[in-house]
């Protein structure tokens, strides 16, 4: 049991001892989460800049700047957006599309009237061109109609979180475990604590174990941090919030020691560990839907670790989910980990 206490220490003093570690593993989440967060959950008002092409027939034109200024739309239920409009030629215009500072461009048609340029695929674009119709076209806004959305769990920030928070058990395993082996490996660290009387079941014990408590403090420092400034809240069960954690780290360290089960260069490493995390970052619903995809690619995304494991945290977080909802995802995502750890045992190379 010494020998276990001691490796166990020597990995949590180099977590501790290694400053990228702790601001890419505990700080870097946290910042994510508040500057996302404040960016899509923050006040109504918004800014918009949109180009104005007038050659020469503007003048006639209800409601349209002359000059460049700022005009303020809205109302007080929904907020205000306030549009920058932005005088130019056609070739400034549509440079400033490109360089993505505007989405829309006002240019008058040859018969006085008022035409919209913009790509009808970008959602900002198409926004701003059903705000600006609607002000141009003198159609006045029922405020009765509007009904504000306050349920708990609707807002962008309660969607971000549980996702971010699946994020960083992916990631907390696929560098913690992964690159970190190999770089002993590279070093000919592990040849060293081979050729000692090591027990290797004691240095996979630890590696795992110290793994989950480092992941364990950056998941309630993001959820203390976040619940003091958006008020998130966990409304399902604890106890279930504890066994999807638990599974996750289970699946991911399995990945991870099967990932650096044989290589010991630090390049390969880096190739193997993104080729691993990026698609599932992207496609996995963590910072939007990932019904946002084609429908076909949406049953194959469905089924992605960190898909299920995100899908079932933010569960119990919105949508109150308790512990018989997670026992299926739970056992599914265990016995995969334990098998993929079983073959990175079996192929692993110490030196």
């Amino acid at each position: 049991m010494k020998q276990l206490y001691q490796l166990f220490i020597v990995e949590l003093k180099e977590y501790i001892r290694e400053p990228g570690a702790l601001f890419w593993s505990i700080l870097f989440p946290i910042l994510l989460a508040l500057g996302l967060g404040m960016a899509f959950s923050g006040g109504g008002n918004q800014d918009r800049t949109i180009a104005v092409v007038c050659p020469s027939n503007c003048q006639g034109l209800a409601l349209l700047p002359q000059t460049d200024t700022t005009v303020k739309i809205g109302n007080e239920k929904i907020g205000y957006t306030n549009f920058k409009f932005k005088h130019k030629d056609w070739n400034e215009a549509v440079l400033m599309l490109k360089q993505g500072k505007t989405s829309l461009v006002l240019m008058p048609s040859d018969v006085g009237e008022l035409n919209y340029h913009f790509d009808p695929a970008n959602a900002d674009a198409k926004l701003s061109y059903l705000q600006l119709s609607d002000y141009f076209g003198k159609k006045p806004v029922n405020e009765a109609e509007i009904e504000i959305l306050k349920q708990e769990g609707t807002r962008y920030v309660d969607f971000l979180v549980p996702g971010i928070l699946a994020m960083g058990i992916m990631m907390s395993c696929m560098w913690g475990i992964s690159y970190r082996t190999v770089d002993r490996r590279n070093k000919k660290l592990l040849r060293r604590m081979v050729a000692t009387p090591m027990k290797k079941s004691f240095y996979v014990i630890t590696q795992i174990a110290s793994n989950i408590l480092t992941g364990a403090l950056e998941a309630t420092l993001l959820v203390v941090v976040t619940h003091l400034v958006f008020n998130i809240k966990i409304t399902g069960s604890f106890i279930a919030l504890l066994l999807m954690f638990l599974a996750g780290n289970i699946f991911f360290s399995g990945l991870a020691w099967l990932v650096a089960s044989r290589t010991s260069k630090t390049q390969i490493a880096n190739g193997l560990i993104n080729l691993v995390v990026m698609p599932m970052m992207i496609m996995s619903g963590i910072y939007f839907s990932y019904h946002n995809f084609p429908d076909f690619m949406i049953d194959i995304i469905k089924f992605l670790p960190l898909t299920i494991l995100a899908d079932n945290i933010r569960s119990i977080f919105i949508e109150g989910a308790g512990l018989g909802h997670v026992l299926t995802p739970f056992a599914l995502l265990s016995g995969i980990g334990m098998v993929l750890f079983a073959i990175g045992i079996r192929v692993y190379k110490w030196y």
